[in-house]
């Protein structure tokens, strides 16, 4: 789920829910196949180099309630703390250092149609093909997720395609910062367009994941999908 129309270079403002108020980033790459193939492999290293440059070393983890007890004569970081945790109730919450992060849904949308509803499977390997896109199409993916425990920091999105084994799309989105709460959280990716023409059509390989600034992964999704000349019948 990440194709950029190489047509339309206008930049789409990014749709964010709860409070995360980080700046969106978007590092996305396209490359589209020439070869016309109806199969698909997956590759299973080149996404994850970038994951092993560069880590960052970070401080000993605290517990939310550690994290609100810090810094109290710092007046600007205690507002801050208070507009990013709102009404959490601190005691609630508990001393687990950890966050959670759990995807409840995870929709496509596409203007004029009813949203494909994608089925989250616990081992993380849909049935093949999860999706079919029709060529040229516009598209978004929205997704609803809850966190738990303590805030996480760097949520990001990131997903890779390949066709024949060729890694045609890589993109990345920085989604922000989040505190537990009991409602849950939704983001909307920026609008994209499906590739076209008799090249474009055929069976992809994908990997989407969702990981927060430590690299830690809350939900990997290996998948295949098609692009076809029209939309599957619903």
């Amino acid at each position: 789920m990440g194709f950029d129309d190489n047509n339309n270079k206008e930049e789409e403002e990014v749709k964010k829910g709860g409070v995360g108020d980080s700046d969106s980033e978007m590092e996305h790459e396209n490359k589209v196949s020439r070869q016309m193939s109806e199969s698909s492999m997956y590759t299973t290293e080149d996404e994850d180099e970038d994951e092993n440059v560069n880590k960052l070393e970070l401080g000993p983890q605290c517990s939310l309630k550690e994290q609100f007890e810090k810094d109290k004569d710092d007046e600007s970081l205690r507002r801050w703390k208070e507009q990013l945790l709102g009404s959490v109730d601190i005691n609630a919450v508990g001393e687990s250092l950890d966050p959670e992060v759990k995807m409840l849904s995870l929709e496509i949308k596409s203007p004029g149609r009813a949203n494909i509803v994608l089925p989250i499977p616990e081992d993380g390997k849909p049935k093949s093909p999860w999706f079919v896109l029709k060529e040229g199409s516009k598209y978004s993916l929205k997704f609803t997720f809850q966190v738990n425990n303590n805030i996480v920091t760097g949520l990001k999105y990131t997903n890779t395609v390949w066709k024949t084994g060729i890694k045609v799309d890589s993109m990345k989105e920085m989604i922000g910062a989040f505190s537990p709460q009991t409602e849950p959280y939704t983001h909307e990716m920026p609008e994209e367009t499906t590739p076209s023409g008799i090249f474009a059509r055929g069976s992809y390989s994908a990997r989407t994941k969702f990981l927060d600034d430590d690299n830690k992964c809350y939900l990997e999704i290996n998948y295949t999908f098609d692009i076809k000349k029209e939309w599957q019948a619903i």
